[in-house]
Protein backbone atom coordinates (compact mmCIF):
# COMPACT_ATOMS: atom_id res chain seq x y z
CA UNK A 1 0.00 0.00 0.00
CA UNK A 2 1.55 3.33 -0.69
CA UNK A 3 1.83 5.94 1.73
CA UNK A 4 0.10 9.59 0.51
CA UNK A 5 -0.46 12.59 2.16
CA UNK A 6 -3.84 14.98 1.06
CA UNK A 7 -3.39 17.64 -0.59
CA UNK A 8 -5.02 20.74 -1.78
CA UNK A 9 -4.98 21.89 -5.08
CA UNK A 10 -5.84 24.86 -7.57
CA UNK A 11 -8.53 27.74 -5.90
CA UNK A 12 -11.11 25.35 -5.78
CA UNK A 13 -9.12 24.01 -2.69
CA UNK A 14 -9.73 20.27 -4.51
CA UNK A 15 -8.42 17.09 -2.43
CA UNK A 16 -5.94 15.00 -3.97
CA UNK A 17 -3.84 12.34 -2.61
CA UNK A 18 -0.33 11.78 -3.27
CA UNK A 19 2.45 9.14 -2.73
CA UNK A 20 4.89 10.87 -0.16
CA UNK A 21 8.03 8.86 -1.14
CA UNK A 22 10.83 9.86 1.25
CA UNK A 23 9.57 12.91 1.62
CA UNK A 24 8.98 13.81 5.29
CA UNK A 25 6.21 16.08 5.30
CA UNK A 26 3.79 17.80 7.43
CA UNK A 27 0.47 19.63 7.52
CA UNK A 28 0.81 23.13 6.01
CA UNK A 29 3.78 22.10 3.60
CA UNK A 30 3.35 23.48 0.37
CA UNK A 31 4.38 21.14 -2.47
CA UNK A 32 4.36 20.52 -6.04
CA UNK A 33 2.67 17.57 -6.83
CA UNK A 34 2.30 15.20 -10.24
CA UNK A 35 -1.30 14.80 -10.85
CA UNK A 36 -3.46 13.60 -14.08
CA UNK A 37 -3.68 17.33 -15.20
CA UNK A 38 0.51 17.45 -15.01
CA UNK A 39 2.56 19.30 -11.86
CA UNK A 40 0.17 21.16 -9.66
CA UNK A 41 1.05 22.98 -6.79
CA UNK A 42 -0.89 22.50 -3.38
CA UNK A 43 -0.89 22.38 0.04
CA UNK A 44 -0.38 19.12 2.53
CA UNK A 45 -3.65 18.94 4.30
CA UNK A 46 -3.81 15.61 5.65
CA UNK A 47 -1.17 13.67 7.74
CA UNK A 48 0.41 10.24 5.98
CA UNK A 49 -1.68 7.12 5.60
CA UNK A 50 -1.72 4.05 3.48
CA UNK A 51 -3.39 4.19 0.70
CA UNK A 52 -5.81 1.52 -1.23
CA UNK A 53 -4.47 1.43 -4.47
CA UNK A 54 -7.05 2.17 -7.27
CA UNK A 55 -9.87 3.61 -4.62
CA UNK A 56 -8.32 6.79 -5.60
CA UNK A 57 -6.40 8.64 -8.17
CA UNK A 58 -2.88 8.65 -6.36
CA UNK A 59 -0.34 11.52 -7.49
CA UNK A 60 3.00 11.98 -6.25
CA UNK A 61 4.58 14.51 -4.14
CA UNK A 62 7.45 16.07 -6.54
CA UNK A 63 9.33 18.13 -3.89
CA UNK A 64 8.62 20.99 -1.09
CA UNK A 65 8.20 24.21 -3.26
CA UNK A 66 11.57 26.03 -3.28
CA UNK A 67 12.41 29.49 -4.12
CA UNK A 68 12.45 29.07 -7.71
CA UNK A 69 9.32 27.55 -7.64
CA UNK A 70 7.63 30.38 -5.74
CA UNK A 71 8.88 32.89 -8.62
CA UNK A 72 7.37 30.75 -11.32
CA UNK A 73 3.90 30.70 -9.47
CA UNK A 74 4.02 34.45 -9.22
CA UNK A 75 4.62 34.24 -13.06
CA UNK A 76 1.84 32.06 -13.15
CA UNK A 77 -0.10 34.36 -11.43
CA UNK A 78 0.40 37.18 -13.89
CA UNK A 79 -0.54 34.87 -16.85
CA UNK A 80 -3.87 33.74 -15.11
CA UNK A 81 -4.67 37.80 -15.47
CA UNK A 82 -3.80 37.84 -18.94
CA UNK A 83 -5.39 34.72 -19.59
CA UNK A 84 -8.61 35.49 -17.53
CA UNK A 85 -9.09 38.83 -19.67
CA UNK A 86 -8.70 36.65 -23.05
CA UNK A 87 -11.13 34.23 -21.88
CA UNK A 88 -13.92 37.51 -20.85
CA UNK A 89 -13.31 38.70 -24.49
CA UNK A 90 -13.78 35.58 -26.27
CA UNK A 91 -17.21 34.06 -24.02
CA UNK A 92 -18.76 37.78 -24.94
CA UNK A 93 -17.92 37.11 -28.85
CA UNK A 94 -19.45 34.02 -28.92
CA UNK A 95 -22.36 35.60 -26.60
CA UNK A 96 -21.79 32.90 -23.96
CA UNK A 97 -24.62 33.00 -20.95
CA UNK A 98 -21.85 32.32 -17.83
CA UNK A 99 -19.85 34.21 -15.46
CA UNK A 100 -16.37 33.61 -15.49
CA UNK A 101 -15.03 33.10 -11.93
CA UNK A 102 -11.33 33.07 -12.37
CA UNK A 103 -8.74 30.77 -14.55
CA UNK A 104 -5.76 29.12 -13.11
CA UNK A 105 -2.69 27.90 -14.97
CA UNK A 106 -1.41 24.10 -13.45
CA UNK A 107 2.04 24.78 -12.56
CA UNK A 108 3.45 23.57 -15.58
CA UNK A 109 1.20 25.24 -17.43
CA UNK A 110 0.00 22.33 -19.47
CA UNK A 111 -4.09 22.89 -19.22
CA UNK A 112 -5.48 26.04 -18.03
CA UNK A 113 -8.74 25.96 -15.93
CA UNK A 114 -11.58 28.00 -16.24
CA UNK A 115 -13.74 28.01 -13.95
CA UNK A 116 -17.72 29.57 -14.17
CA UNK A 117 -21.15 29.73 -13.12
CA UNK A 118 -24.07 29.26 -15.24
CA UNK A 119 -27.91 28.89 -14.92
CA UNK A 120 -27.72 26.69 -18.46
CA UNK A 121 -26.04 24.22 -20.19
CA UNK A 122 -23.42 26.17 -22.09
CA UNK A 123 -21.39 25.02 -25.58
CA UNK A 124 -18.12 25.78 -25.56
CA UNK A 125 -16.69 24.18 -28.30
CA UNK A 126 -15.91 26.60 -30.15
CA UNK A 127 -14.84 29.12 -27.06
CA UNK A 128 -12.14 26.44 -26.15
CA UNK A 129 -10.98 25.95 -30.18
CA UNK A 130 -10.02 29.56 -29.72
CA UNK A 131 -8.24 29.70 -26.60
CA UNK A 132 -6.75 26.30 -26.96
CA UNK A 133 -4.95 28.19 -30.41
CA UNK A 134 -4.34 31.72 -28.57
CA UNK A 135 -3.31 30.23 -25.54
CA UNK A 136 -1.27 27.61 -26.50
CA UNK A 137 -2.28 25.03 -23.59
CA UNK A 138 -5.41 22.41 -23.17
CA UNK A 139 -8.59 24.10 -21.86
CA UNK A 140 -10.29 22.38 -19.50
CA UNK A 141 -14.00 24.43 -18.57
CA UNK A 142 -15.23 23.82 -14.82
CA UNK A 143 -18.85 24.85 -14.49
CA UNK A 144 -19.33 25.44 -10.43
CA UNK A 145 -21.73 26.64 -8.07
CA UNK A 146 -22.78 29.81 -6.72
CA UNK A 147 -21.09 28.45 -2.90
CA UNK A 148 -18.18 27.25 -4.80
CA UNK A 149 -17.70 30.66 -6.21
CA UNK A 150 -18.02 32.46 -2.74
CA UNK A 151 -15.25 30.06 -1.48
CA UNK A 152 -13.27 30.64 -4.31
CA UNK A 153 -13.46 35.04 -4.52
CA UNK A 154 -13.87 35.44 -0.81
CA UNK A 155 -14.92 38.10 0.90
CA UNK A 156 -16.18 39.61 4.53
CA UNK A 157 -19.73 38.03 6.16
CA UNK A 158 -22.06 40.06 7.89
CA UNK A 159 -20.40 38.62 11.15
CA UNK A 160 -17.66 40.72 10.24
CA UNK A 161 -15.48 37.64 9.55
CA UNK A 162 -13.79 36.49 6.72
CA UNK A 163 -15.94 33.57 4.91
CA UNK A 164 -16.14 30.46 6.82
CA UNK A 165 -16.28 28.66 3.34
CA UNK A 166 -12.85 30.70 2.22
CA UNK A 167 -11.04 30.19 5.98
CA UNK A 168 -12.02 26.60 7.22
CA UNK A 169 -14.88 24.57 5.45
CA UNK A 170 -13.92 21.91 3.42
CA UNK A 171 -17.34 20.78 2.72
CA UNK A 172 -20.62 21.96 2.30
CA UNK A 173 -23.25 20.57 4.23
CA UNK A 174 -27.28 20.96 3.87
CA UNK A 175 -28.72 24.20 5.24
CA UNK A 176 -32.24 24.80 5.44
CA UNK A 177 -34.70 27.49 6.44
CA UNK A 178 -36.25 24.27 8.93
CA UNK A 179 -32.85 24.76 11.09
CA UNK A 180 -33.57 28.88 10.80
CA UNK A 181 -36.95 28.27 12.09
CA UNK A 182 -35.47 25.80 14.71
CA UNK A 183 -33.22 28.77 15.75
CA UNK A 184 -36.26 31.05 15.94
CA UNK A 185 -34.45 32.93 13.87
CA UNK A 186 -35.77 36.27 11.73
CA UNK A 187 -37.40 34.04 8.17
CA UNK A 188 -36.55 37.09 6.23
CA UNK A 189 -34.01 35.27 3.69
CA UNK A 190 -32.14 38.57 2.66
CA UNK A 191 -31.07 38.59 6.62
CA UNK A 192 -30.34 35.10 6.38
CA UNK A 193 -28.53 34.52 3.02
CA UNK A 194 -24.30 34.87 2.34
CA UNK A 195 -22.20 36.65 0.03
CA UNK A 196 -23.65 33.38 -2.31
CA UNK A 197 -27.14 34.26 -1.69
CA UNK A 198 -27.42 30.85 -0.48
CA UNK A 199 -28.49 30.20 3.44
CA UNK A 200 -25.50 31.12 5.39
CA UNK A 201 -23.85 27.57 6.32
CA UNK A 202 -23.22 29.25 9.90
CA UNK A 203 -27.08 28.81 10.54
CA UNK A 204 -26.25 24.84 10.57
CA UNK A 205 -23.12 25.12 13.10
CA UNK A 206 -25.88 24.80 16.26
CA UNK A 207 -28.89 23.36 15.09
CA UNK A 208 -28.20 20.30 16.61
CA UNK A 209 -27.32 22.03 19.58
CA UNK A 210 -30.83 23.64 20.03
CA UNK A 211 -32.78 20.21 18.88
CA UNK A 212 -31.19 18.41 22.18
CA UNK A 213 -32.40 21.23 24.42
CA UNK A 214 -35.32 21.77 23.39
CA UNK A 215 -35.92 17.52 23.40
CA UNK A 216 -38.79 16.85 25.71
CA UNK A 217 -39.32 20.46 26.59
CA UNK A 218 -42.95 21.55 25.74
CA UNK A 219 -42.98 24.40 23.33
CA UNK A 220 -43.66 27.65 23.38
CA UNK A 221 -47.40 28.52 24.83
CA UNK A 222 -47.78 25.14 26.94
CA UNK A 223 -48.39 25.15 30.45
CA UNK A 224 -45.44 23.60 32.96
CA UNK A 225 -44.81 23.00 36.06
CA UNK A 226 -41.94 25.27 37.86
CA UNK A 227 -40.66 25.45 41.14
CA UNK A 228 -42.94 28.40 41.97
CA UNK A 229 -46.27 26.49 40.41
CA UNK A 230 -48.14 26.12 36.78
CA UNK A 231 -46.95 28.70 34.03
CA UNK A 232 -47.05 29.38 30.72
CA UNK A 233 -43.86 29.24 29.02
CA UNK A 234 -42.83 32.33 26.71
CA UNK A 235 -39.39 31.72 25.77
CA UNK A 236 -36.44 29.48 25.70
CA UNK A 237 -33.09 30.27 25.64
CA UNK A 238 -30.67 27.30 23.98
CA UNK A 239 -27.61 29.01 24.03
CA UNK A 240 -28.26 30.08 27.84
CA UNK A 241 -30.29 26.93 28.73
CA UNK A 242 -33.21 28.75 30.42
CA UNK A 243 -36.44 29.27 29.80
CA UNK A 244 -39.00 32.11 31.00
CA UNK A 245 -42.47 31.19 31.98
CA UNK A 246 -45.44 33.77 32.92
CA UNK A 247 -47.60 33.53 35.78
CA UNK A 248 -50.56 35.98 34.03
CA UNK A 249 -50.50 39.73 34.22
CA UNK A 250 -47.13 39.79 33.05
CA UNK A 251 -45.04 38.13 35.60
CA UNK A 252 -42.18 36.53 34.70
CA UNK A 253 -39.69 34.41 36.00
CA UNK A 254 -36.76 32.70 34.10
CA UNK A 255 -35.10 29.17 35.25
CA UNK A 256 -32.99 26.68 33.98
CA UNK A 257 -34.27 23.97 31.38
CA UNK A 258 -32.97 21.19 33.84
CA UNK A 259 -35.58 22.91 36.75
CA UNK A 260 -38.12 22.63 34.03
CA UNK A 261 -37.73 19.25 33.07
CA UNK A 262 -37.13 17.58 36.63
CA UNK A 263 -40.26 19.32 37.80
CA UNK A 264 -42.26 18.03 35.14
CA UNK A 265 -41.45 14.58 35.54
CA UNK A 266 -41.73 14.39 39.01
CA UNK A 267 -45.38 15.86 38.19
CA UNK A 268 -45.97 13.09 35.86
CA UNK A 269 -45.45 10.24 37.88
Amino acid sequence: MPIAVGVMVRRIKDKIYAEVGHLDLKTGDRVIVETEHGLEAGIVCEREKNMQKGKDPIGKVIRKITEDDKRKLAENEARNLKAQAIVIDKADDHELDMKLTCVQYTFDRSKLFVYYTSETRVDFRELIKDLGHILKTRIQMVQIGVRDESKMVGGIGTCGQVLCCQSFLKDFSSVTIDMAKEQELSLNTAKLSGLCGRLMCCISYENEHYINIKKGLPVIGSMVSTPNGKAKIAAIDCIKETVTVDFGEREFKTYTIEEIKNRNRKDSK
